[in-house]
């Protein structure tokens, strides 16, 4: 059908465009079931619905499909039209119905065995900030599942194999009839497996796997942060079925530095400085993470002022731009002065009496007329 003749995915599911994934997954399930094949047998409009609600749903239920198909419209977030019949759908989008799904009617009742992926796993990797900026390869360890050797996989004891299981006949699904719905579940003693064993493994329990401690290297790239992860495809636990193995997700933690903080890309740093350095200027070896830099701090400087190095800062992972270092002043009031201090500041006092900065007589005269306001009233 061509884009412009199609109708819209909203529309089609009877959802608003600021509907949230349930409430698109819920309109869907609630279409499907109206237009299931079964209750609408030689009815070609029910089942063209039904393939219509869909492709809407394939579109909307992705929320990169979807904020395509919001900007584009059809050009943007075409779906892809690969159901080639009923059967492929309910392959596809079983999972909205609880995590069944429909028996195969266009397949001569044959069921469809769905192969299941392996768990994911996870692992955790604390740095320094150091190694966040600059990127580091880690060694981890994790805990997985690996074929029993006792057993070599079967869960079966020596001398002794898998039977068939007799609830389901070895097809690992049992089908449960509603009116003229048929719904096709997995089988509860076998649980998919389609097997059962009577004489189980002892080194294994009849699991056929048994867990073992792997160490695997992780590149973490330059710039992480707090929270990040780090995929490591095929890591993870293997398949119950012979499917493809799960993966192993590495979470990063990056410990406070005792000099910087974080503010996303930039670093800042509190940096103290004299009364003198701020009054009459003073150049300043910084601390960066690539060691010292120099800072002119300028005459007149006050307490607060943020300095900003440029490129001093922690890297994008996905870019390699860097951020900045933003340095704030702080002037520090020493708490212990010496008998020349003491009169070197009495003579400034002084001198501060007799030459008030603009800035401090403006304040000074609001300081007045706020008390002769006060006596007035």
């Amino acid at each position: 059908m061509p884009a412009d003749a199609k109708r819209d995915f909203y529309e089609v599911l009877g959802v608003e465009k600021s509907a949230s994934q349930d409430e698109i997954a819920k309109a869907y399930r609630k279409l499907a079931l109206k237009y299931h094949p079964d209750s609408n047998q030689g009815d070609d409009a029910a089942i063209n619905k039904f393939k219509e609600a869909a492709e809407a749903y394939e579109v909307l239920s992705d929320p990169q499909k979807r904020a395509k198909y919001d900007r584009y419209g059809h050009a943007g977030a075409e779906s892809s039209g690969g159901f080639r019949d009923v059967g492929d759908i309910f392959e596809a989008f079983g999972d909205v119905f609880g995590g069944t799904i429909f028996e195969d009617f266009f397949g001569g009742g044959r069921s469809r065995s769905r192969v299941r992926r392996g768990a994911d796993l996870r692992c955790d990797v604390t740095l320094d900030l150091e190694e966040a900026a600059k990127g580091v390869t880690k060694t981890v360890s994790l805990t997985r599942h690996a074929t029993c050797d006792g057993c070599s996989g079967s869960g079966a004891a020596a001398g002794s194999q898998p039977e068939s299981c007799r609830r389901c006949q070895g097809r690992g699904q049992v089908v449960q009839a509603t009116g003229v719905l048929r719904v096709q579940t997995t089988c509860p003693i076998c649980r998919g497996s389609g097997k059962t064993i009577s004489n189980p493994c002892k080194t294994c329990d009849g699991q056929g796997l048994k867990p073992h401690e792997v160490k695997l290297e992780v590149k973490i790239p330059p710039g992480v942060d707090d929270d990040m992860r780090v995929r490591l495809q095929g890591e993870g636990q293997p398949s119950p079925d012979g499917g493809p193995r799960g993966d192993a997700y590495c979470f990063i933690h990056v410990k406070p530095h005792p000099i910087f903080k974080r503010d996303g890309h930039d670093l800042i740093l509190q940096l103290p400085i004299a009364f003198s350095q701020a009054a009459l200027g003073s150049s300043i070896d910084v601390p960066t993470l690539e060691g010292r830099k120099s800072l002119d701090i300028a005459a007149g400087t006050q307490s607060g002022t943020v300095f900003r190095l440029r490129g001093q800062g922690m890297p994008d992972p996905h870019t390699g731009a860097k951020g900045d270092l933003l340095v704030q002043t702080l002037i520090e009031v020493p708490k212990k002065l010496s008998k020349r201090q003491q009169e070197l500041l009495r003579e400034l006092a002084e001198l501060d009496d007799k030459n008030i900065t603009p800035e401090r007589k403006g304040f000074m005269d609001r300081i007045v007329a706020y008390f002769q306001g006060q006596s007035a009233s």
